[in-house]
């Protein structure tokens, strides 16, 4: 299975590398090709393959990134054309959450502060799950998409498209305790932004919130 991760934290260690390695173990066994269009000063991870460009693929996962649709470059019109002409599934995760809902005719919006905890989020189903948040733009329409998830801060929290498999969340399912004790070992974040995040509590994986 060839699955190409739209890389946008391709610069950072713990959320780049070590995010990527938790987004792919929920997959059997992929060949995984790693596409940063932000950026050329990227990690080296010791896995993958490193592409210039979008290739063919059976799956493609957009990442979180520290850029911000609310603040739009030029290298996002090559991720919506992605986006919007690709016939596989696709999942998205916090900006790559956003930036689906925007390849679809959806508004994202810049909030006044951040958002960063653990909270819980109410699927439209009535099952409630706890998710780490870290963000600060919010999708304030979903345009083709629909809403199927929200929670206290954020109207919306999850989508999905009512025809193709694309499914999107706003929130951090690859960020397990694992993930942020390497953050703070290599100097992604500090013991004292760490701390925000509640991981005592049951969080919803990347398996549950995006490919079931």
């Amino acid at each position: 299975m060839r699955l190409l991760v739209v890389d946008l934290l391709a610069e950072r260690q713990a959320f780049g590398k070590e995010g990527v390695i938790e987004i792919a173990s929920h997959f059997d066994n992929p060949e995984v090709f790693l596409w940063s269009p932000h950026t050329q000063d990227r990690t080296e991870y010791g896995f993958g393959t490193v592409v210039n460009n979008p290739i063919d693929c059976d799956y493609i996962v957009v990442t979180g990134s520290r850029r911000n649709v609310s603040s739009w470059e030029p290298w996002m019109d090559e991720v919506t054309e992605l986006i919007r002409n690709a016939t596989v599934p696709i999942i998205g995760i916090c900006f790559g959450h956003q930036i689906i809902a925007a390849a679809f005719g959806g508004k994202v919006e810049r909030a006044n502060e951040g958002s960063h905890f653990v909270a819980p989020v109410e699927y439209r189903d009535g099952s409630i799950v706890n998710a780490v948040f870290t963000h600060q733009d919010h999708v304030v329409d979903s345009g083709e998409l629909e809403v199927i998830a929200s929670a206290e801060h954020c109207a919306i929290a999850a989508c999905q498209h009512p025809t193709r498999p694309i499914r999107t969340v706003q929130y951090h399912p690859e960020a397990t305790p694992r993930i942020l004790s390497e953050a703070i070992r290599l100097g992604d974040m500090t013991k004292a932004e760490a701390a925000v995040f509640d991981m005592s509590k049951s969080i919803i994986n990347v398996k549950d919130s995006l490919l079931t």
